[in-house]
């Protein structure tokens, strides 16, 4: 896969950003007694039932390889999806989506960590200054069970983007999406036996939407993450929380307090900052030349 800038990464994970609060937005219209398991299992079926037509007519590598990464990345998908909706089931859905977004912060040490990667003290102060934007969302007097669930969903999230590194490079982005959801299903299948609801399928179209959205969202953090530096570009996905805000004021009247409107500021504006500073970077590199 041809490696593409810094700046065009993290318009692409605006875009995903974007796409991925209205999954978001059809979990949240789930009734309050929905088996969740039984929902998410239904998610990846769906998902695989979408992806399949996708992987026969696109060159194939080897499905197999990398197994190990795909079915640790796939268990990890799995759980996060279970802990989202839980999260935004019992949470104004900007809310939940403001705790999802400590993941580009969880990402840097990580990113540091397993990939040696150099922090540039722009990517640092805009990583901290969205996180402080998040807890100034979520407040410590609204530390719930729900709350909990939502930073979980941000770690799940944070490990799967690193981990994509991991993944062979041969195989392309709907054979990835294929293997992330396919190892899920027999985990899936046997929590939704476990929680011993009776079968319910009415739930079946929107899981189906639900997971059309999140594939093109996680479809486009594989092609951004393996073609650009995490450090550099991770902060872009602060952006759908602005989406995440107008989504829960139209469709569910969840009109945001001072709080909101004040940690959605220190999470957007640092990223527009960060923005403008690598332009100038790759404005700078191209005079050069």
């Amino acid at each position: 896969m041809p490696k593409i800038s810094v700046g065009s990464a993290m318009i692409l994970l605006v875009i995903g950003n974007l796409i991925a609060v209205f999954s978001d937005a059809l979990i949240k219209t789930l009734s309050e007694d929905v088996a969740v398991y039984q929902f998410v299992l239904f998610r990846q079926i769906s998902a695989v039932a979408i992806l399949l037509p996708l992987y026969f007519f696109t060159n194939k590598a080897p499905l197999l390889a990398g197994l190990k990464w795909h079915i640790l990345r796939g268990h990890i998908w799995l759980f996060g999806a279970i802990f989202m909706v839980f999260a935004i089931s019992a949470m104004p859905l900007a809310t939940a989506n403001a705790i999802f977004y400590a993941a580009p912060l969880l990402m840097l040490p990580l990113a540091m960590m397993i990939f040696k990667e150099q922090l540039s003290n722009q990517a640092v102060i805009v990583a901290v200054l969205g996180f402080i934007g998040v807890l100034v969302v979520i407040r410590p007097t609204y530390i719930d069970w729900a709350a909990i669930a939502a930073f979980i969903v941000a770690i799940t999230m944070a490990v799967n983007n690193l981990l994509i590194r991991k993944l062979p490079k041969k195989q392309n982005v709907f054979q990835t999406l294929l293997m992330t959801n396919i190892v899920g299903i027999p985990v899936a299948f046997s929590l939704a036996i476990w929680e011993g609801k009776a079968w319910d399928f009415a739930p079946m179209l929107t899981a189906a939407g639900s997971s059309s959205f999140i594939l093109i969202y996680a479809g486009i953090c594989i092609i951004a993450y393996r073609s650009g530096q995490v450090s550099k570009i991770a902060s872009a996905e602060y952006s759908g929380l602005l989406c995440a805000v107008a989504v829960g004021i139209v469709w569910f009247d969840e009109v945001p307090d001072l709080a909101m409107l004040l940690g959605t500021v220190l999470i957007i504006a640092p990223l527009i900052w960060l923005a403008k500073v690598e332009a100038n970077k790759k404005r700078l590199e191209a005079e050069t030349i």
